[in-house]
């Protein structure tokens, strides 16, 4: 069987604010329906990565190397060129949904604007179709909550809200960055299933972000470590849970498996 070509291959990304790299000679490659997580610490430079890769990183960050879509390059296009490509062929999961949604903006009208800047839809249509998308990820009495402004949803709503946005136009792949920082345990564990949920029922691939390896284990199968700036290993996520050979995946392991112990209710 001949393999499809990578959606996205970013080669030797490089991003650096004038004081050394943040992000240092990454190299990623994402096929269709690939799972891949990147995790590290806080100021690893995986979110970066991603703002980057998006063209979404900060004015003042020089970025080198090459980032592909489908063998198009994207570094050094202008943002109009970008925004036609966010949103339907790759679209992005925030961790802070409260900041990344138009606070005076009525959610449905936000899940409908992807719809018809790239599907094309009349504002009736893409109206009825972000009550469905609304529906889809799980939303409580989708009519009502379509016409409410994001104050008025839970932080877990809110983040539902913002996976309806990302998916609507149905992109190829989708980015989440700690989508679930923000939420506590209970309503992250809802997220996740249905955000893995959707991703496997329409082929999506996914690139999920993360400094927490138990969520990582559960909806990647390769996965990428970052320590300041650098990928320190990858491999499958499976095995890297299992048997990690770098000395800073041995500590995240450790660490997370302390955690499960922890969170372990007492005999």
């Amino acid at each position: 069987m001949i393999a499809a070509p990578p959606l996205l291959e970013v080669t030797d990304l490089t991003v650096d604010f004038g004081l050394g790299p943040v992000v240092d000679r990454l190299s990623l490659t994402v096929h269709p329906g690939d799972r891949i997580g990147i995790i590290g610490e806080s100021g690893s430079g995986k979110s970066l990565t991603a703002l980057a890769i998006v063209g979404l990183a900060p004015d003042q960050a020089r970025i080198t190397g090459s980032v592909r879509w489908q063998g198009r390059e994207l570094l050094g296009r202008g943002d109009r060129e970008l925004s036609t490509l966010r949103g339907s062929a790759m679209a992005m999961v925030f961790q802070n949904p409260l900041s990344s949604l138009n606070p005076v903006m009525r959610v449905g009208r936000q899940i409908a604007e992807p719809l018809r800047l790239h599907e094309g839809l009349s504002r009736s249509a893409a109206a009825a179709q972000a009550v469905e998308l609304c529906r889809l990820v799980g939303l409580p009495d989708p009519e009502h909550t379509a016409k409410a402004y994001p104050h008025q949803l839970s932080g877990g709503q809110r983040q539902r809200a913002g996976i309806a946005i990302a998916l609507a136009a149905q992109p190829a792949l989708l980015i989440a960055d700690e989508p679930t920082t923000a939420l506590d345990v209970t309503v992250q564990a809802g997220v996740l299933a249905l955000l893995a949920d959707l991703i496997e029922a329409r082929g999506t691939a996914l690139v999920f972000i993360t400094h927490d390896v138990a969520l990582v284990s559960g909806i990647t199968d390769q996965l990428l470590v970052m320590r300041r700036g650098l990928v320190v290993e990858r491999g499958p996520t499976a095995r890297l849970a299992r048997t990690p050979e770098h000395e800073y995946t041995q500590r995240l392991i450790a660490a997370a498996r302390a955690t499960a112990l922890d969170a372990e209710p007492a005999p």
